[in-house]
C-alpha cells in the first residue's frame, strides 16, 4: 500500500510504481543487506539543483555492477518531483531497443488497466517518460536550437557508438554524408547547445559492450577532453577500474577535466540477484578465468542462488518449473552467436517479439514460460529473469585452461583473432550470466562424434571446469 517492494521489485515493476507516483526509495530485500539507491539518486538530484543554481553544464557518471539498479535511478531521478515538476524538461533515453519497447508496453497496459487517461493520453506519457536515443539523435539533427529538455539520462551509456559506426549509420541509413562525429559527441553538442545550464547522467555498466562500434565511455571522456572542457564532471572513483576506461591515472583525469570524485556514484551491491550480492562478482571471476576466486565466491552464494548445469535440455526446462513461483518468470537465454543450438532445438537467428517475451502470460506460447522461443544478449541486456536457462554453445569454450572465442561461419567454427572482438563475447556471456534474479541452469550440449560442427570436445572443457567449481550436476 506504501508502493514499497519486498523484496526487490522487477525493473518492470519498479517503473510501473514510479509512474504511478508511488515511492520506491526504500527498495529492500528479504535476505540480504542492501545499500539504498536513495543515496545516490539524491547525490545526482542535488547536483542537478547546483548545476542550476550556479549555471554550469554539467555530466555524471553513475557505474554499478549488472543489476544493481542503475537504470532504476535514472527513471526515478526523471521522474522525481523536484525535476517533473519544474519547467525544466528532464528525458530518459536508452539505445536499447527491447528495454524500450517492454517498458513502454508495461506502462500503457498498467495506465489503461489503473484508468490513469485515455489510450492517446497514456501513448504520449509515455512516450516522453522513456525515449529512444536514436529518436531523439535524429529529432535534433538538423536544429541549432537548445533542445527543450535541460536534464537527460543516457542508459547504458557505455553502449553509445563510436565515429566510425556513427558515420556509417547516418550514412547508409539516414542518408546523411560527412557526418564526423561518434554519438557521445554529437550528444553532449545537443545539451551544449543552451546558453545556461545543462545537465547529462550516463548510466554505465562496466564489461557490457556486446557489439561491434560500442564504444565504451572512454569516447565520451575523450569528447568532453576535446570539445566540452568547460562541463563539470562527477563520478566515483571506481570509474577508473576494471572494465570502464582504458585511463587508470586519476589525477592525469583531472589535469585534463574539470573533475570531481564523488563515491555515492557507483552502486556496488546488485539488486538484480538479491539473494546474494556476490553473484556478480562470481560471474567475473567465470569470465575473468579466475578459478579459486570463483570457488570462494559460489561457496558464499550457493545457499542463497542457486546454479546449476546440465548436458539435458528438457532436464533444464523441467527444473526452471519446479523453481519458479506464482508469478516468476523464466526463459531460455543464449548467445546471438551460439548457432550450433539449432541442433538442439534453439534458434538464435530467430527474432523474438521482446513485448511478448517479456511481459505474456503462461498461457502463451510466445512468453518465455512457454521455453519455446530463446532471447540473446542484445534481447535481454538490461531486463530480466526470475529464473534463467542460459545455453551455452562452443563460441566460448574452455580448453587449456582458457576461454576459446569461436565464430560460426557457413559450415565450420573459426578463431576469433581480434581482441575487441573476443571481448565483446565474453561481455556477451557476462551479460547471460547476470540476468537471472534468483538462480539459474546452464545448459551445456554433450555434442555429437557424427557431427564435426558439435564435437563433444567443443563443449566438454566447459562443462568440467563449471562442475569442478562445485555447481551442481543435474541429470
Amino acid at each position: 500500500e506504501k508502493g514499497e517492494y519486498h523484496p526487490t521489485p522487477t525493473i518492470i515493476e519498479a517503473a510501473n510504481s514510479l509512474f504511478n507516483n508511488q515511492n520506491v526509495n526504500e527498495i529492500s530485500r528479504s535476505d540480504a543487506e542492501a545499500e539504498n539507491l536513495s543515496v545516490t539518486t539524491e547525490t545526482v538530484l542535488d547536483l542537478i539543483q547546483r548545476a542550476k543554481a550556479q549555471k554550469e553544464k554539467h555530466i555524471c557518471f553513475i557505474t554499478g555492477v549488472p543489476g544493481s539498479g542503475k537504470t532504476l535511478a535514472g527513471l526515478k531521478i526523471v521522474h522525481d518531483a523536484r525535476v517533473k515538476d519544474t519547467d525544466d524538461a528532464a528525458v530518459f533515453l536508452s539505445g536499447n531497443g527491447p528495454l524500450v519497447k517492454v517498458l513502454r508496453e508495461a506502462l500503457r497496459i498498467n495506465a489503461l488497466e489503473n484508468n490513469r487517461g485515455t489510450r492517446a493520453d497514456v501513448k504520449v506519457s509515455v512516450e516522453s517518460f522513456i525515449q529512444n536515443i536514436h529518436h531523439f539523435r535524429d529529432n535534433e539533427r538538423d536544429s541549432k536550437k537548445p533542445p527543450v529538455e535541460k536534464i537527460v539520462v543516457f542508459d547504458e551509456a557505455q553502449r553509445a557508438w563510436n565515429r566510425e559506426k556513427t558515420s556509417s549509420f547516418m550514412s547508409k541509413k539516414r542518408g546523411v554524408a560527412n557526418f564526423n562525429r561518434s554519438e557521445p559527441d554529437f550528444l553532449m553538442s545537443i545539451l551544449d547547445r543552451h546558453n545556461d545550464w545543462a545537465f547529462v547522467i550516463c548510466l554505465v555498466g562496466g564489461g557490457q559492450e556486446i557489439h561491434d562500434g560500442e564504444a565504451g565511455i572512454q569516447e565520451w571522456f575523450d569528447s568532453i577532453e576535446k570539445n566540452y572542457a568547460h562541463w563539470h564532471i562527477s563520478a566515483s572513483e571506481r570509474i577508473i577500474e576494471g572494465d570502464y576506461l582504458k585511463i587508470n591515472d586519476l589525477e592525469d583525469i583531472k589535469r585534463k577535466t574539470r573533475f570531481s570524485c564523488n563515491d555515492a556514484l557507483h552502486l556496488k551491491t546488485s539488486l538484480r540477484s538479491f539473494r546474494s550480492e556476490n553473484v556478480s562478482k562470481l560471474i567475473n571471476s567465470i569470465i575473468s578465468n579466475e578459478i579459486e576466486s570463483v570457488r570462494s565466491l559460489y561457496e558464499s552464494v550457493k545457499e542463497r542462488y542457486k546454479i546449476t548445469i546440465t548436458r539435458d535440455l528438457n532436464v533444464a526446462k523441467k527444473w526452471l518449473r519446479l523453481n519458479a513461483r506464482g508469478n516468476e518468470r523464466y526463459g531460455i537465454i543464449a548467445s546471438s552467436g551460439g548457432l550450433r543450438l539449432r541442433k538442439y532445438g534453439l534458434h538464435v537467428k530467430n527474432d523474438i517479439d521482446p513485448v511478448d517475451w517479456f511481459l505474456k502470460n503462461r498461457d502463451d506460447v510466445r512468453s518465455s514460460f512457454a521455453l519455446e522461443e530463446v532471447a540473446t544478449e542484445f534481447d535481454i541486456q538490461g531486463l530480466e529473469l526470475d529464473w534463467a536457462c542460459i545455453a551455452w554453445d562452443a563460441d566460448l569454450r574452455y580448453t587449456s585452461d582458457s576461454w576459446g572465442c569461436m565464430r560460426f561461419r557457413g559450415s565450420s567454427w573459426q578463431n576469433v583473432k581480434s581482441e575487441i572482438q573476443r571481448r565483446y563475447l565474453l561481455n556477451t556471456y557476462r551479460v547471460l550470466l547476470t540476468r537471472a534474479r534468483q538462480g539459474m541452469v546452464i545448459f551445456i550440449p554433450e555434442g555429437d562424434l557424427n557431427d564435426l560442427t558439435a564435437l563433444p570436445s567443443y563443449y566438454n572443457g566447459t562443462f568440467e571446469m563449471l562442475s569442478e567449481v562445485g555447481f551442481e550436476v543435474l541429470r
